[in-house]
């Protein structure tokens, strides 16, 4: 959650509930840092670690095998590796209607409704995750009809085409990120095109994600049998031919997924030095962000309060801009655990807080995973440590964490007391400010960080105008919108009718170019309008 540790009673972790950076690398290579996203969106989706860098193998040397040419093969590799980047997009909801949206996810990737006696067997085990509810979770999605799962896969499209462009991709790997849940056969969503009118890139990525996930239960003998089963039906014949005939497997005996990424990347690699990676690590927060109804733009605020405490605690450039980078990335740990706990509005089980207690080494192992953001790991898993060893996940004491380590974990308290949850209201700034320095008087804050993130919170300068030609009501309304409030609860909370909810979201969406609440969402928090 959003405190310093279960004991510090800040209202950011849920009631009831049971270092510092390495040296930034001279340049940064760009892929480094799309990896890291990728390992996240595995975490998101249930998939096995590092199932993403492995389609990405995969689906780079399918393209080799047919022959494309460097600049189509580069399409197909940034397409394989951020396959899954809207994967957040409708978390919230997913988690609300299915019980737990990473479940929900791993099943839903290998649903085959074009085979039917192979779906009916996947609709008797779906739901399986949700102990005493699976024949509600089984139902809700066989109630779901075609037009209501088009308009959800939609979502996922308008996030990945929002951020596709953030993290350097081309307008044809955009495209292939949207064609992700599309088939062969036209029964994909949300567009139900199918045949050669998917992209090619589209359709090797379809091959190779199934490939990767079916050999993770079946093997690879038993993948290629079921890439011929999903043969016309699921998938472009022709692909899973040339894939069944060659030994696209070779890719994968690799002591090192990631290294052999790197060595697979078509073209010219991209290098960034560290000050610029902060864009990249921008785009990244706003998957996680959107982890949760409640956390829209949590990320860009601690990042804003650990800016602002480092210059005022006189920290040079350099490690300015790595405490930024590292603030951005806090939590991207946080997508390995359901949204049906982050959007919890009540006390936590004990089973239910470990896996909160988890997000921090999610947070450490990818960060540690990816080169160019390894020097971040210690300071970005360590916001929720405390000077006294009451913290997690590594337990440590204060000698152990760094200056800017601490002014991390400042920065996350604050700004999760000034954020409102779904089972309280925000505290006010000058609350906020004498729970964070009782925490510091208690020994578990470091008392010159809290002060630092104090001051600098009363640094930030009223909005005279939006972007796009927003109004302050229009932005009122965008916000509820964004975290998938309806028109009438929107109409109640602003004191509106709904007929004019429907008239401010029209001229929203027209200004915007956004149409689902993920995108709305993603606008939001591009513009610094989450939280408010």
């Amino acid at each position: 959650m959003t405190g310093a540790s279960p004991h510090l009673d800040t209202g950011s972790e849920h009631r009831g509930s049971a270092g510092s950076g390495g040296v930034p690398p001279a340049s940064i290579r760009v892929t480094e840092v799309l990896a890291a996203l990728s390992l996240t969106t595995d975490l998101a989706t249930g998939a096995p670690f590092e199932k993403g860098l492995a389609t990405c193998l995969v689906a780079t040397a399918l393209a080799e095998r047919i022959g494309m040419d460097q600049s189509d093969r580069r399409v197909v590799f940034q397409a394989a590796l951020l396959g899954a980047i809207g994967c957040t997009s409708r978390a919230s909801e997913n988690a609300a209607s299915f019980a737990d949206d990473i479940a929900f996810q791993r099943a839903y990737h290998v649903l085959d409704p074009g085979d039917a006696p192979v779906y009916a067997a996947q609709l008797a085990q779906f739901g399986s995750w949700a102990l005493g509810f699976q024949p509600v979770v089984r139902e809700r999605l066989e109630e779901m009809t075609p037009e209501q799962g088009s308009a959800a896969v939609r979502s996922v499209c308008e996030v990945s085409r929002a951020l596709g462009p953030r993290l350097g991709l081309p307008d044809a790997a955009v495209l292939a990120l949207t064609e992700v849940k599309e088939r062969w056969d036209g029964l994909g969503k949300p567009e139900h095109i199918g045949g050669e009118s998917i992209s090619l890139p589209g359709r090797i990525v379809h091959v190779a994600e199934q490939a990767v996930l079916a050999a993770t239960d079946l093997g690879r003998r038993g993948a290629v049998d079921e890439l011929r089963r999903r043969a016309g039906g699921h998938l472009d014949p022709d692909l899973v031919d040339a894939f069944a005939a060659g030994e696209i497997w070779d890719c994968l005996d690799v002591p090192d997924a990631l290294a052999a990424v790197m060595r697979a990347e078509p073209g010219v690699p991209v290098y960034i030095r560290p000050a610029e990676r902060l864009e990249l690590c921008t785009a990244l927060a706003v998957v996680v962000d959107l982890k949760g109804r409640w956390l829209l733009g949590h990320s860009a605020h601690v990042a804003g309060l650990a800016h602002g405490a480092a210059k005022l605690s006189g920290l040079g450039a350099a490690d300015i801009d790595t405490l930024s980078a590292a603030a951005m990335l806090h939590d991207i740990g946080r997508v390995g655990v359901s949204s049906a706990i982050w959007d919890r509005p009540g006390p936590l089980g004990a089973g239910e807080w470990e896996r909160v207690r988890l997000h921090t080494y999610w947070t450490d192992r990818v960060l540690q995973r990816c080169p160019g953001l390894a020097d971040l790991r210690e300071i970005a898993s360590g916001h929720h440590e405390c000077l006294d060893g009451s913290g997690y996940h590594r337990g440590v004491r204060g000698h152990d964490l760094s200056k800017s380590a601490r002014i991390l974990a400042a920065a996350d308290v604050f700004a999760a007391l000034t954020e409102a949850r779904p089972y309280r209201p925000a505290h006010s700034p000058d609350a906020a400010a004498g729970i964070l320095m009782s925490a510091a008087t208690t020994g578990r804050l470091d008392t010159a960080a809290c002060a630092a993130v104090v001051e600098a919170a009363g640094l930030r300068k009223p909005r005279t105008e939006y972007p796009c030609g927003l109004t302050e009501r229009e932005v009122e309304v965008l916000r509820l919108a964004a975290r998938g409030l309806s028109n009438r609860l929107i109409a109640a909370e602003l004191v509106l009718s709904e007929r004019t909810v429907g008239h401010h979201l029209a001229h929203i969406y027209d200004k915007t170019g956004r149409r689902t609440r993920a995108g709305a969402a993603v606008f939001a928090m591009e513009h610094g309008l989450m939280p408010e």
